[in-house]
């Protein structure tokens, strides 16, 4: 039995005559930029999150970058980011011309570090810019208030974290504004590239919406040098169908994380995920550790389990910061991830069998 790290074709299988009926209905109505389409989207995913305002944009970092931009964040200011994450998170800080400036994640949980954030902050700090990594929380309320003794924005890279909850409340309404990626993976992704910005910041979901737009609210009259990322209608009628199926989509992910969780083997050295109890992670990824990753991996993929890493190389270790003169060891906690993480399959359309079949493989490396 070969099983997919994560089953791409599924989704569309239940969802066939839905998404098919959106499609057309796209296609008929010969509107395929910005329009009704993408505002019914936005209105709805606002509603979701529990936030006054939904822009959508191209892809999740145009998210974070017009966040930044739109809150004057530029040359000369720096934003503190996690050590460990996807590079984009980095890269919308570097984009807007800020200086990303790393921060360990706790040990446990894999998330920013509120215990080290506040020794972090300069004088040419702005922000602070969590993510919410593999779909858990990051620990929002000790953020929140280093940035208001600071005088920071808190900008959630909300990526992996669609219906993800802390004390109660939705990702996406929890700090000043949030990023989003609809990329085909995510928990609600589109049949493409797609991103959103929430918040209920009215003047900052304004400026998102110039800026978006070349800088313009109306044709041809530019009011600042803006950029092109704008939700297609297309992908904002796929993710409308997607969206009526998110919970449940997410109450199976959590099914499969409770298998993993009460009959993965630990006496070898695996290592499960920590979950604090006010938090409900969206299980974005299934993410364990293991001091011999890289032969647990070769291990699963010649038994046809397919996983990754999430993620090999940390961002202060890539050839693209090189620049800012980080060597081997800066950041212990982010390094050692690197070395152990490994993801295993997981998805709303991954059958128990399946499951069972990882676990039972996981037992068997070593023996």
């Amino acid at each position: 039995m070969s099983i997919p790290f994560l089953d791409m074709r599924s989704p569309y299988l239940e969802l066939q005559a839905e998404l098919d009926e959106a499609y057309r209905r796209v296609m008929e109505s010969g509107w395929y930029i910005l329009g009704a389409e993408v505002e019914a989207f936005e209105a709805e995913f606002a509603a979701y999150c529990g936030v006054k305002h939904c822009v959508g944009v191209a892809n999740g970092l145009d998210a974070l970058h017009l966040i930044l931009r739109a809150h004057g964040i530029g040359r000369g200011d720096e934003v503190i980011v996690p050590a460990n994450t996807y590079i984009a998170t980095w890269l919308a800080v570097s984009y807007a011309g800020a200086t990303p400036v790393p921060v360990e994640p706790d040990a446990q949980t894999f998330n920013l570090d509120p215990g080290l954030v506040e020794a972090a902050v300069s004088p040419k700090c702005r922000a602070i810019l969590p993510v919410h990594l593999y779909g858990q929380p990051a620990d929002m309320q000790p953020l929140l208030e280093i940035a208001r003794r600071h005088g920071l924005k808190v900008v959630e890279d909300a990526a992996q974290a669609h219906g993800a909850t802390y004390q109660g409340q939705r990702s996406g309404a929890l700090g000043d504004a949030a990023g989003w990626s609809f990329y085909p993976g995510k928990n609600l992704g589109a049949i493409g590239d797609a991103g959103a910005v929430t918040t209920n910041d009215d003047a900052l979901a304004d400026r998102v919406r110039i800026l978006r737009n070349y800088g313009s609210r109306t044709k041809y009259f530019n009011e600042v040098k803006g950029y092109n990322s704008r939700l297609a209608p297309l992908q904002a009628a796929f993710l409308r169908v997607k969206l009526r199926h998110l919970d449940e989509w997410n109450r199976r992910r959590k099914k499969v994380a409770a298998a993993y969780m009460e009959r993965l083997p630990t006496a070898g050295g695996l290592r499960l995920p920590s979950v604090p109890g006010n938090l409900e992670p969206a299980w974005h990824l299934f993410v364990v550790q293991h001091p011999q990753r890289d032969a647990l991996q070769e291990h699963l993929s010649r038994l046809q389990v397919g996983t990754l890493i999430h993620y090999p190389v940390p961002p202060h270790l890539s050839e693209a910061y090189a620049e800012m003169g980080f060597e081997a060891g800066a950041f212990p906690i982010s390094e050692q991830l690197a070395r152990t993480v490994l993801s295993l399959p997981m998805g709303p359309h991954i059958p128990s069998e399946q499951v069972h079949t990882v676990i039972e493989a996981i037992a068997a490396f070593g023996h």
